[in-house]
């Protein structure tokens, strides 16, 4: 039986020594270089905590905060709700945060906590996308703001290998209509038809 420190960060040259502080108290430690926006199981490092799960060998997870989980509540909430379910505690040590106690009970504090501060990290993000947006309105009323160069594209395998470009074609081969797989992907309609048709082109 074994607790696992889980850490993430978002791109390689990122470190993950500040979620590393009680490394000593671990025997396993996980580490996952990747975007938030991956849902967990679908990392490297969450597959490795799944295969540990699945041995019955994890007692509990620690995290350093719940961003490392994602950055989408929905998804946040549907990892913690899995791990709940096979009463495995997700300890989340920079907020003090623990999803079931030590009676083995969902932690309902928590709960709202963690609802919480995932609906506050969304509005950051959104306003983060929103700042940006206007910086680019305004770069272009000042004629400074050229967008990409005329001529150039971008690489259609580095387009499709996004992650969420990825889980939106598995859902297209899956037969969802174009519609269901925007909504399950989080994405526009028009970025659903681009996928679709690359990916059709790509594989001719």
């Amino acid at each position: 039986m074994a607790e696992i420190l889980y850490c993430r960060v978002s791109s390689i040259d990122q470190k993950t020594d500040r979620q590393r502080i009680n490394e000593k108290d671990f025997k396993i430690i996980i580490e996952d270089k990747c975007s938030g926006s991956v849902p967990f199981f679908e990392r490297e490092g969450g597959k490795q905590v799944l295969t540990y799960i699945d041995k019955g060998i994890l007692t509990c997870l620690s995290v350093w905060t719940i961003d490392r989980l994602g950055r989408n509540l929905r998804d946040i909430l549907n990892t913690i709700h899995f791990f709940n379910e096979k009463n495995i505690p997700i300890i989340f040590v920079s907020q003090g945060l623990r999803t079931i106690d030590e009676n083995g009970k969902e932690n309902t504090i928590t709960k709202l906590m963690i609802s919480i501060l995932g609906t506050v990290g969304e509005m950051e993000k959104s306003q983060i996308r929103e700042r940006q947006l206007e910086g680019i309105k305004i770069a272009k009323l000042k004629g400074v703001y050229k967008g990409r160069q005329e001529g150039t594209f971008e690489d259609v395998h580095a387009f499709l290998d996004k992650p969420k470009n990825k889980k939106a074609l598995e859902y297209i081969k899956k037969g969802y209509n174009l519609s269901e797989a925007a909504k399950l992907s989080n994405l526009h309609i028009n970025t659903m038809t681009k996928i679709k048709k690359l990916a059709f082109v790509n594989n001719k």
